[in-house]
């Protein structure tokens, strides 16, 4: 089976965000759709693994952000890999009850969603929701996941539902990679002389992070 096939289907970036007990949580999802106008629905595609999915089937309620191309890339990184288990994501974030919903600041419009059916996968939940509420919040273009791969070079969270696991290069060429998220550094600046107080532009870890392949 080729699977870079799947490589052609298109997605967006998203937070798919809810409660726990009153607490914000939320993850990043690429597999959001709208299903029908009238009434409106969405579907979010959620690994089982993410606590965001058990928050969403506790609480019946779920809202997904759409980010823009101009977003802070630092949120992928804060939202895709960690847990809303035990990291408090909302922190660092600016944010607002929306529709019911906490909702990032930073995104394009967002959805506020009430589920009326659930479908099990092996390793996902695809949530339906209606509509409650929406709005949209700032002109940017919607953020794509070529957009993040191929632009802000980010990668894929494995518990992803479009996750594929890289090929091995062809060769070996001395990049130094994001233990996190597996950003690869491919600045101007040598690696080795960039400031200690360097961040990795997506998740935020530290320069002591990064391993050379």
């Amino acid at each position: 089976m080729d699977k870079t096939a799947f490589y052609n289907l298109s997605y967006g970036v998203y937070l798919c965000t809810s409660w726990d007990e009153g607490r914000p949580v939320g993850c990043v999802a690429n597999s959001a759709m709208q299903i029908t106008s009238s009434p409106a629905t969405l579907a979010v595609s959620l690994n089982h693994d993410n606590y965001t999915n058990k928050c969403v089937r506790d609480t019946g309620r779920f809202a997904v952000a759409v980010l823009g191309e101009h977003a802070d890339p630092k949120l992928i990184g804060r939202f895709g890999f960690s847990s809303s288990k035990d990291t408090d994501k909302f922190a660092e974030t600016p944010y607002a009850v929306r529709g019911k919903m906490p909702v990032p600041d930073d995104c394009v419009c967002w959805f506020s969603c009430k589920v009326i059916d659930t479908m099990e996968t092996a390793t996902h939940t695809v949530f339906l929701g209606e509509v409650l509420d929406c709005e949209v919040l700032k002109k940017d273009a919607p953020m794509t996941y070529a957009y993040y791969h191929k632009v802000l070079k980010g990668k894929t969270a494995a518990n992803a539902p479009t996750y594929q696991p890289d090929q091995p290069a062809a060769e070996e060429g001395g990049k130094y990679v994001c233990k996190i998220c597996k950003y690869e550094y491919d600045g101007a600046t040598p690696f080795e002389a960039l400031p200690d107080d360097w961040v990795c532009p997506i998740c935020g870890a530290p320069k002591s992070q990064f391993e050379k392949k």
